[in-house]
């Protein structure tokens, strides 16, 4: 088991909660590009799929990846809605929509 997991961790991206932070905040992505060293990156930190959260040799490389599949699975992840407790309790029944509160029921 544990070399199944090395392998599934070793190109272990930024998560989706990170990347959407990264697009509503510029700063957000301005303070993690500090973290990395730009002579350690590769394109010494040029070339960088926000969407992705990877970096790229050169300009070629970027716009090939950005018209590849996995760079359009990506987006698409990102577009999709987040899941949340409440949608979660909605789908199995565990809510229900009793209209607004302080409204008269009606007899009937």
């Amino acid at each position: 088991m544990g070399s199944i997991r090395r392998i599934k961790t070793k190109r272990l991206t930024r998560g989706l909660d990170q990347v959407k932070a990264d697009l509503a905040n510029p700063r957000h992505l301005t303070q993690y590009k500090s973290t990395k060293a730009a002579e350690d990156l590769p394109g010494l930190g040029e070339f960088y799929c926000i969407e992705c959260a990877k970096w790229f040799e050169g300009e070629h490389n970027l716009a090939s990846h950005r018209r590849g599949k996995n760079h359009k699975r990506r987006v698409k992840e990102l577009r999709a809605e987040a899941h949340t407790q409440k949608r979660a309790d909605a789908a199995v029944g565990l809510t229900t929509d009793n209209g607004r509160q302080g409204e008269p029921m009606a007899e009937g």
